[in-house]
């Protein structure tokens, strides 16, 4: 018996998921793209991506029961977006170590004065906080993938037992 749903069985409804990245350099949503290559015509049947930037162009802002979301949380803009998204889901994963821990993006955090006196003008230009925060300082998180980048294998294991759980609930 395998965890992984059986794709031959569509749901009555599909799972709405939502993929969004903030300050990171992307790399777990590159491998989001290259585990869709490969798990593409198990989950075809069974996802539907209302939020997604790096997989299409008309996103929409509504109810979804996972949201995915990368990268650490660095202004006021990010902070207000992950709510609305925390709002909208049902599932909230952090993925990636940005996400997860803050670290890489968070490492101004750890500045000395003096390299935080020299950053000071990109720190106000991009209208950023003071500390890069992880996005478990901003809104609840469900679940966690880490790595820079996530482990392939551990971000099938996560989505495999959310989409089971939310088909058990339906």
């Amino acid at each position: 018996m395998t965890d992984t749903p059986n794709p031959a069985v569509a749901p009555a409804k599909k799972i709405r998921v939502g993929w969004f990245s903030y300050s990171c350099c992307e790399d777990s949503t590159i491998v989001f793209t290259e585990i869709l290559n490969d798990h593409w015509q198990d989950w075809k049947n069974l996802l539907e991506f209302v939020h997604a930037r790096v997989l299409q162009t008309n996103n929409r802002w509504e109810p979804m029961d996972i949201a995915f979301i990368e990268g650490a949380i660095a202004n006021d803009h990010h902070a207000e977006e992950v709510k609305k998204i925390r709002g909208l889901a049902k599932i909230v994963v952090a993925i990636g170590s940005c996400a997860c821990t803050g670290m890489p993006s968070a490492q101004r955090n750890n500045f000395s004065e003096a390299q935080k006196k020299e950053i000071e003008f990109l720190v106000t230009r991009f209208k950023s906080f003071p500390k890069v925060q992880k996005l478990s300082e901003v809104i609840k998180v469900d679940a966690e993938v880490g790595g820079c980048p996530m482990d392939p294998k551990a971000f099938v294991a996560a989505a495999t037992k959310l989409i089971a759980q939310i088909q058990a609930g339906n």
